[in-house]
């Protein structure tokens, strides 16, 4: 063919059939299928010369592009006693990072918010829009102090006498009414003296006993007014699920008024005899300040005159208690610093003078903290439960009050100190310290059962072996006081790096000296660094970076 006609049909073909391949192309979801994601500066924990002042360039030279569409630039930079350090990464801003949530996610320029983290300076941002905009550094103004002028200091130098002068009357009218309190309570028990006849107090029903099952010595108690429910609540007990030494835990139904629908509690029974326990229990149960995650949720307490019974009727949790749970569990190192860090914070709630939000609350010593008194949440954290044997540490309470108040707890989870009958009574801390003895022994419970030392064995109380199912307050002595006696820790718990802190905060919390042990808080906030650490080491070991000269074709 000649070749100019066979170019003339070449265009007379491009002529008819390029107005219908323009037509068939999707132009409005074209630029769709080739848009991508956000470009974020991507690189690993570096060091950096950045100041939290004024602006400043990342030393990141690794640019990401986000894998989803969602995701948005971060940029966090820390400072603690050793180095400086910056960290950048895409994240989806629907999900926490380092436990805070990203409320700035929308900014187009990276500005640092101050967070509140344990030991160190800590600063996080985050934004998106623009391509490698958290590459810059943006912090805000340092507020600076301005100074006093010199009127204003000689004024207070003035103001500071009778400054002093108040806030000595306001003590003084203070003590004077805690004695003036203490006085009124003795003539009221010199009243109720006066009560007695023929030896017995008058009291009916109210005069209780309270028997400690791991001793022989045994405690009176008289009850004092009760606040009864007018109407009891329309309840149906389902099934006894567990057994103690004052009473018995039944799951039960709370009928809703309105509709056939119910709400699963649990329902604590004392029989009429073991009014004091039940009183007790109530009157900590009653102190909204005790309300805490950690804690078992309390709803109300009743008193059952038909069946001659006192009720305490609480939230229900289905896996049970902590010694049930390992039991029939092996759990791993993340279940473990979950169980354990919750532990600790229960203990350092029920322990503090003021609630988390700052108000003052009385601190309480729980006094028999086993696992068998700690439940299973589903979301596996601990709540402390079973308060029969608390003791509020309310200022009010003279030595002898707390001297009279017993040596009780299970022989087994009691401190030396308890056991050799040599508490400082002058010195309220001392009851708390005992709680934190226990607790060491209830965090090696968890150890043993813990997979990551990987030479798991059956479950086995404190001690095991070494002493009887139930041992008496003599047999522990032996053990405990004569011998410095303490559960084993294997050399294999020691190879894994978590479980060394664990082991660590054992060690210092069962020390023989009562004052040498860690508080409940100190505990916590260790757990807390356990957790922050972990989530670190978790990040560095399974992100993945994408270089600066990866296309965008290689399958994305």
């Amino acid at each position: 063919m000649n070749p100019f006609w066979f170019n003339v049909f070449l265009c007379s073909l491009t002529v008819f059939a390029c107005p219908a391949f323009l037509h068939g192309m999707d132009w409005k979801n074209a630029g769709k299928k080739y848009e991508i994601s956000n470009l974020c500066k991507f690189c690993d924990v570096l060091s950096t010369t950045c100041d939290n002042s004024g602006d400043c360039k990342s030393n990141c030279n690794i640019t990401s592009i986000c894998e989803k569409p969602e995701e948005v630039c971060v940029s966090i930079w820390r400072r603690n006693d050793e180095n400086t350090t910056e960290e950048t990464l895409c994240h989806d801003p629907a999900k926490k990072l380092y436990n805070f949530i990203l409320d700035d996610y929308n900014a187009t320029e990276c500005v640092m918010k101050e967070k509140k983290v344990l030991g160190m300076l800590f600063y996080m941002c985050s934004c998106r829009q623009e391509e490698e905009c958290n590459n810059k550094f943006i912090f805000p103004p340092v507020e600076t102090t301005p100074k006093v002028p010199v009127i204003s200091q000689v004024m207070l130098i003035c103001l500071m006498p009778p400054l002093f002068i108040a806030i000595s009357v306001v003590i003084s009218f203070y003590f004077y009414r805690v004695q003036r309190q203490k006085r009124l309570n003795k003539e009221w028990e010199k009243k109720k003296k006066k009560k007695r006849t023929h030896g017995q107090l008058d009291c009916g029903e109210g005069c209780a006993i309270m028997i400690d099952d791991d001793r022989s010595d045994i405690s009176s108690t008289c009850a004092n007014n009760i606040n009864h429910n007018m109407e009891l609540l329309p309840i149906e007990l389902d099934m006894q699920v567990g057994k103690g030494r004052f009473a018995e835990v039944y799951k039960a139904k709370l009928k809703q008024s309105t509709s056939e629908q119910f709400e699963t509690v649990a329902v604590k029974i004392f029989p009429v005899e073991e009014y004091a326990s039940w009183k007790n229990e109530k009157d900590i149960f009653s102190d909204i300040n005790l309300k805490h995650e950690n804690v078992l949720h309390f709803l109300t307490a009743e008193e059952r005159k038909a069946e001659k019974q006192y009720w305490l009727i609480t939230a229900y949790h289905s896996q049970g208690n902590l010694q049930e749970y390992l039991t029939e569990h092996i759990i791993s190192w993340e279940d473990l610093w979950l169980l354990g860090g919750s532990l600790a914070r229960g203990l350092a709630h029920l322990h503090s003078d003021h609630t988390p939000c700052g108000r003052p609350k009385v601190a309480i010593v729980h006094r028999d903290l086993k696992s068998s008194n700690i439940l299973v949440k589903n979301d596996l954290t601990c709540c402390l439960c079973d308060f029969g044997l608390g003791l509020r540490l309310d200022p009010l309470l003279s030595v002898d009050d707390l001297a009279n108040s017993g040596q009780v707890g299970t022989a087994r989870y009691m401190a030396p100190e308890i056991l050799e009958s040599r508490m400082n009574l002058e010195n309220t801390e001392s009851f708390k310290q005992t709680d934190v003895y226990s607790m060491a022994l209830v965090l090696w419970e968890m150890t043993s059962r813990c997979s990551a030392h990987g030479d798991v064995k059956d479950y086995d109380p404190p001690f095991g072996t070494k002493v009887r199912e139930h041992p008496c307050i003599e047999s522990m002595k032996d053990n405990v006081l004569r011998d410095r006696g303490r559960p084993e820790i294997p050399s294999s718990w020691l190879n894994h790096q978590g479980l060394q802190l664990v082991c660590a905060i054992i060690d210092e919390c069962w020390d023989h000296d009562p004052e040498a042990r860690l508080t409940a808080q100190c505990v916590a906030e260790r757990f807390n660094e356990m957790e922050q650490m972990d989530k670190l080491s978790e990040r560095s070991s399974s992100e993945e970076k994408i270089p600066e000269d990866c296309s965008v074709s290689d399958g994305k």
